[in-house]
């Protein structure tokens, strides 16, 4: 695992270079994956707010939580599922850096562009899943089994907004060095 930039490569800010359609749509999505964080902190803060509450409300006045806990995690799953792409286009995922030093770096990239591939094979399968889910959820009007009974088409909408988010990054470091352009 690595915690900071690796030797050897570019600044990950920059947008890639040689295609000018990759750069576009490189930089396009980063403006979308900034906006997003920003919506995500305050997302978290208010999961913060609305536990706190809860706990309080509940220590000191006895208070029932019919939808603190829900609508905490609703919050929570949207910030962690919107905030995937943002993740991976730095490169901040969890991975395993350990051949880095052993390979060349003709073979790092080949081996970066292949965990890439299964990555984006994964997260893909993931995405259409999760959009069958949202679309069951909407359509059969599914709802939490609390009393509060918030849709579930919610939090699973959510999860497949931030899934395709983060197949079209991985896709966008998949063509990347194959538009000839410069690799992060």
């Amino acid at each position: 695992m690595i915690h900071g930039p690796l030797p050897g490569r570019e600044d990950a800010s920059e947008a890639a270079t040689g295609s000018a359609l990759v750069a576009a749509l490189e930089s396009g999505l980063a403006l979308l994956n900034n906006v997003i964080l920003v919506f995500a902190a305050i997302a978290l803060i208010a999961a913060c707010v609305i536990l706190s509450y809860s706990v309080i409300g509940r220590a000191l006045f006895q208070a029932a939580n019919y939808w603190q806990d829900e609508a905490a995690v609703f919050l929570l799953v949207g910030a962690t599922f919107m905030t995937s792409a943002y993740v991976q286009a730095k490169r901040g995922h969890v991975s395993i850096e350990a051949f880095v030093g052993l390979l060349s770096p003709l073979a790092n990239r080949i081996r970066l562009w292949l965990v890439d591939l299964a990555s984006f094979l994964f997260c893909a399968f993931f995405t259409w899943k999760s959009w069958t889910l949202t679309q069951e959820a909407y359509v059969d009007g599914q709802v939490s089994n609390s009393m509060w009974s918030p849709p579930l088409a919610i939090p699973y909408a959510l999860m497949a907004c931030g899934m395709t988010l983060l197949c079209l990054q991985l896709l966008l470091q998949i063509i990347t060095p194959l538009a000839g352009a410069s690799r992060r």
